[in-house]
């Protein structure tokens, strides 16, 4: 990790419209995953409010159109729509990155699930790793051509505070060893979710796309932690009384994600990751901030990078 971290005038109170203020996205295209509710939808009405045309990626394609029609700005350039997108299914994110045929500017890869009871794709890979990962992996993929045809593409991950609490299982990755846990399955995604920008900002620098990842914070009211509820007992589940972990509403919670979807102060920023809406530094033991060495590793993060490659390959074959 660099030394020279960077740093913005905004904080974990910012909203996602504060941190666009005078910035115009006229003529750029973005793709928003999970953008018909909580973070996801701010960012994509944001987005659309700066010039962007948004797209957004959703599993209920009814719901996603009316949630486009309620954010597409009543002026100016912006617009937004909607697309059929399940991440968890290959079919589905396979069609949608082909179907793509313009340059793309900006892919927010938002959408994501917390803490599942255990539950396998048709693949057999377990849902958390397979939807907030493997998904995202393929569609970045899938779309790189596109991406690469912006010439200034920016990619953002959204990951999580919970990364720190572990690394890619990569001898059980779909836990069909370890007793499944739904926390160490989160954890373990939101980890990859970082070691994906590290390879694809290694990988994509040539072609001007800028990978990051970063923690949007706890954020209160959204669907994220709707499952939380069936898990007890869970010896990795996070400390809701934390007092270092920033606790937002929907529109602080999707700042860091538009800052670096398409702010200018971080620009040429790539392979990093930002909480706050500042570059994180490391994480210390018994803070929930910061990011962990298990996620910066560029071993780990071009292990799994073919581990992917594979995983998708294989399902390709026997599809």
């Amino acid at each position: 990790m660099t030394d020279n971290l960077i740093t913005t005038p905004f904080g974990a109170q910012t909203t996602a419209a504060e941190v666009l203020t005078g910035v115009d996205l006229h003529g750029r295209r973005a793709i928003v995953t999970g953008g018909a509710s909580g973070i996801g939808r701010e960012t994509a009405r944001v987005l659309a409010d700066a010039g962007a045309d948004v797209t957004i990626g959703v599993r209920d394609l009814a719901a996603g159109v009316q949630v486009a029609e309620e954010i597409t700005p009543t002026t100016g350039p912006g617009t937004v729509r909607a697309e059929m997108l399940d991440l968890a299914d290959q079919t589905s994110v396979r069609s949608f990155a082909k179907a793509w045929q313009e340059p793309l500017h900006i892919l927010v890869l938002n959408a994501g699930v917390m803490a599942t009871p255990l539950e396998r794709t048709k693949e057999g890979w377990e849902m958390q790793f397979a939807t907030n990962h493997l998904g995202h992996f393929a569609l970045a993929t899938g779309l790189h051509t596109a991406m690469a045809a912006a010439r200034g593409a920016r990619v953002v991950a959204v990951s999580s505070v919970g990364h720190v609490n572990g690394d890619v299982l990569f001898d059980d990755i779909n836990f069909e060893q370890h007793p499944y846990d739904p926390w160490a399955a989160y954890s373990q995604s939101k980890t990859a979710n970082v070691l994906f920008t590290v390879e694809a900002g290694r990988r994509w620098a040539s072609e001007l796309i800028a990978v990051n990842a970063l923690n949007p914070g706890r954020i209160t009211s959204t669907r994220l932690g709707r499952h939380i509820g069936d898990i007890t007992n869970s010896p990795t589940s996070f400390d809701a009384t934390s007092t270092d972990v920033s606790w937002k509403n929907i529109e602080q919670g999707a700042a860091t994600s538009v800052l670096l979807a398409a702010s200018p102060l971080v620009e040429g920023a790539s392979g990093r990751y930002f909480e706050d809406c500042n570059e994180a530094g490391p994480h210390r033991p018994g803070v929930r901030r910061g990011v962990a060495a298990h996620a910066m590793d560029p071993q780990h993060a071009a292990r799994l990078w073919q581990v992917s490659l594979d995983m998708l390959g294989s399902a390709a074959t026997t599809a």
